[in-house]
């Protein structure tokens, strides 16, 4: 475990700030983090404090730890997301990945959320706070990025599929969410910054998030907590869409009735509120998903909500909650282990909770999908992850042509043609 606290009298200064606008374009060409939707959200800058591949529980501690440390100063009434803040990234499954988890604390941080638009910067107790940074241009987008590489090719990788359905069968496991990678190298170093401007503006209604190289535009936001009230939307349960509107609308009532979808989704429903429900009270789970639209797939969705209680953190949330069946199925160690055996792959942070906190325990914590991971030595290469949840009745043909679906927001943000159905 690595861990570099903020030395001693440290101060978090906040400042209300006129409209930056665009807060991708503070992105700086390295050391940059972001975290958006529909225009809102925080952009961190630089680094002073820095948590690695420890447990989440181990990281929420520490975050308490360096929190008590630092003296705040703020001119905004109390937000989610004033003050000091880290973003935050886990690997699906520590026990399998030679990965690391990351926490970083960032020095700047420029936020705009509910109409407030603020600049945190946190430094030396002596020092008179920050000015804003400048603007940076817009980079350039990426050219001629190819795929080199893959986990498992088509036909092995329905292979897979067609042994989980079979342990499925056995009674081994109700269902395994399975993944597959696909690597690319371009012509040249890959800038985080393009993809988090074309992720952002292609998928507003995702939260994109970019964390010490993996980039994505998440549509599952695994944990939100704010003012005690902790919201988790669950997805499970995906078709590709056409395009065209009438046949998308036939998809959808297809999706919403599909059996096979429907078991997918309500087992991932219920792993949520189970893992909720020690830490929560007045919780309210939905009687049935509601089809959440996005620009390449159609999607079953649940929003769960409860009060959580005053002393448990959105990242202790997190942990209780992660893996939940959307990303590894049910039961859940069954399903790990069956995901270890059979995918031949290291998901890294691919699936998990990826967000940010504050220091009163609130923040958001998505789960890391729609995502790439820049190689962090050959920067000209990035590795693009997909997955589905299989179930009894999961066909191996259709579950590849979902993860297919999955990869096009990445190939897209990288340039790379893809086909039109």
């Amino acid at each position: 475990m690595i861990h570099h606290p903020p030395g001693p009298q440290w101060r978090a200064t906040t400042v209300a700030i006129e409209d930056p606008g665009d807060l991708a374009a503070y992105l700086p060409p390295s050391g940059g983090h972001a975290w958006l939707r529909r225009g809102d959200g925080m952009v961190g800058i630089g680094e002073v404090a820095r948590f690695e591949a420890g447990t989440i529980a181990e990281a929420d501690e520490w975050w308490q730890d360096v929190c008590s440390r630092i003296e705040q100063e703020t001119e905004l009434p109390e937000c989610c997301g004033t003050g000091p803040i880290a973003f935050a990234s886990f690997v699906f499954d520590p026990a399998h990945s030679a990965q690391r988890s990351v926490v970083i604390v960032p020095r700047l941080v420029i936020g705009r959320r509910k109409g407030l638009t603020w600049l945190t910067s946190l430094g030396n107790a002596r020092d008179r706070g920050a000015t804003m940074p400048s603007v940076h241009p817009a980079p350039a987008a990426t050219r001629g990025a190819q795929p080199v590489g893959e986990s498992l090719g088509r036909d092995a990788w329905q292979g897979i599929v067609e042994a989980a359905v079979e342990r499925i069968a056995r009674g081994e496991v109700d269902k395994v969410v399975l993944a597959r990678a696909v690597t690319l190298a371009a012509e040249e170093q890959l800038d985080p910054r393009s993809l988090v401007v074309r992720l952002a503006e292609r998928y507003p209604t995702c939260w994109t998030y970019h964390v010490e190289g993996l980039v994505g535009a998440s549509p599952e936001m695994l944990i939100r907590r704010e003012g005690g009230l902790a919201t988790s939307r669950v997805l499970a349960g995906t078709i590709r869409r056409n395009g065209g509107e009438e046949l998308d609308l036939k998809l959808a009532h297809a999706l919403a009735r599909s059996g096979k979808n429907l078991i997918e989704h309500e087992l991932a429903v219920e792993s949520v509120a189970h893992a909720l429900e020690p830490f929560c009270s007045g919780m309210n789970v939905p009687d049935a998903p509601y089809v959440l639209e996005l620009p390449n797939v159609l999607h079953l969705a649940s929003d769960v909500t409860a009060v959580a209680h005053p002393d448990v953190s959105v990242l202790r949330l997190a942990g209780e909650l992660h893996p939940s069946a959307a990303v590894c199925g049910t039961p859940t160690p069954v399903a790990r282990e069956l995901i270890a055996e059979l995918e031949h792959l290291d998901r890294g942070r691919y699936s998990g909770p990826v967000g940010w906190l504050d220091s009163s325990g609130d923040g958001e914590f998505a789960i890391a999908l729609r995502c790439g991971l820049i190689d962090p030595v050959d920067s000209g290469r990035i590795t693009l992850y997909a997955g589905c949840g299989i179930v009894a009745e999961s066909d191996p043909a259709e579950e590849f042509a979902e993860t297919e679906a999955k990869l096009l927001p990445m190939l897209e943000a990288l340039g790379v043609p893809t086909p039109r159905h």
